[in-house]
């Protein structure tokens, strides 16, 4: 299985990289913004660290690279993983240091977390651990249990335009989304690779999605 990590000089590549290599060991782990490269990809992963604009610059900065995304998801179908920033530049818009279009994969927009409710002295950006609310079963989750931690940090959140996506959420003065599914895309808000054995439950649940699941 071939697996690529795009790489537009804003992701955290290798903690992606280390923990594909630890659920899946056998598989070909590409990092590579070439338009080739995804078009010869199994599975597709966009990490992302840092604001909205500066990933999709990244991304845009490479010639074709936006519209082979579009095309390798929504046309071939092929399992993508969106994580943290990653998961935010698959919504519609973002305006995080004004607004900016994103790939608009899953229909939303990402906005600052607002904690005006804010009974427990949170702080923006989320840093840590938080528990996942389960909102509907889904084979991303497998071997995933209501209230296992993972880790986020994030100071803006996907405001998605159709609830029927969200998988799941956390808590954090207000119900965030933490993952979403539409067909073969998935966007996750906290770092699996971050997020000890929890996390890399996912990620090879992620890995091991067959085309039926994702359909």
């Amino acid at each position: 299985m071939k697996i690529l990590i795009i790489d537009y000089k804003a992701g955290n590549i290798q903690s992606v990289i280390n923990a594909i290599a630890t659920t899946s060991p056998e598989s070909n782990i590409v990092v590579s913004s070439k338009i080739q490269d995804l078009r010869d990809a199994d599975k597709i992963i966009l990490p992302g660290v840092g604001a909205f604009n500066d990933c999709m610059d990244g991304i845009n900065k490479v010639q074709g690279l936006a519209e082979e995304i579009r095309y390798q998801s929504r046309v071939v179908k092929k399992p993508f993983l969106g994580i943290c920033v990653g998961m935010q530049v698959l919504a519609s818009e973002g305006f995080e240091n004004g607004s900016c279009k994103g790939l608009n994969l899953i229909e939303g927009e990402v906005r600052k977390i607002d904690l005006k409710e804010n009974v427990n002295n949170l702080k923006i950006p989320q840093m840590g651990w938080n528990s996942l609310e389960i909102k509907k079963p889904h084979p991303i989750l497998r071997g995933i249990k209501e209230g296992q931690d993972f880790y986020f940090a994030n100071s803006y959140h996907f405001i998605c335009y159709n609830s029927s996506l969200v998988v799941a959420q956390v808590d954090y003065s207000f119900k965030m989304n933490a993952i979403l599914a539409r067909e073969n895309i998935f966007a996750i808000q906290f770092h699996p690779e971050k997020s000890g054995e929890s996390g890399l439950q996912i990620i090879n649940n992620f890995l091991n999605l067959t085309n039926d699941q994702c359909s």
